[in-house]
């Protein structure tokens, strides 16, 4: 109990925690990143917003770039912070352009993935992440 309401920063549960937000809001934006993916390489014609007078596919390709491949990056830890630049812009776009005129609860989602990986630019990937391992080697090439 004494430890639940302790003030001071432990690094090992801060690290913890930044594996624990970047694992989990990768993978949640997996499960919308894979079914775009899959309308990608479908025979289906492409049914997509049309974002900066960008075409349909093209938009599609660049969503789906920032969902699967910056998501499986950040899920790793390998370039978090440049993998979450496409995913914060991807998200802002759906906020302030694709949902602007509709209520809050159809775009907090988006809100929410924004703020995940607002945060994640700002923290890094944390102590476990390819990142960290990464670094350590170019400090210590012998290792």
């Amino acid at each position: 109990m004494k430890t639940l309401f302790n003030k001071s920063l432990q690094l090992g549960n801060t690290d913890l925690a930044l594996l624990f937000i970047r694992v989990s809001i990768a993978l949640l934006m997996l499960t919308h990143g894979l079914p775009k993916l899959a309308k990608f390489f479908s025979d289906e014609p492409i049914v997509f917003a049309s974002v900066f007078g960008m075409s349909q596919s093209f938009s599609l390709a660049l969503t789906v770039f920032a969902e699967v491949f910056c998501s499986i990056l950040i899920l790793v830890g390998l370039g978090t912070r440049f993998a979450s630049i496409p995913l914060i812009f991807t998200m802002a776009v759906a906020v302030f352009y694709i949902h602007s005129a509709d209520p809050f609860s159809i775009k907090e989602m988006a809100v929410l993935y924004l703020l995940g990986f607002s945060f994640v630019l700002i923290a890094g990937g944390g102590k476990y992440s390819l990142d960290s391992i990464l670094a350590k080697r170019s400090i210590n090439p012998a290792k």
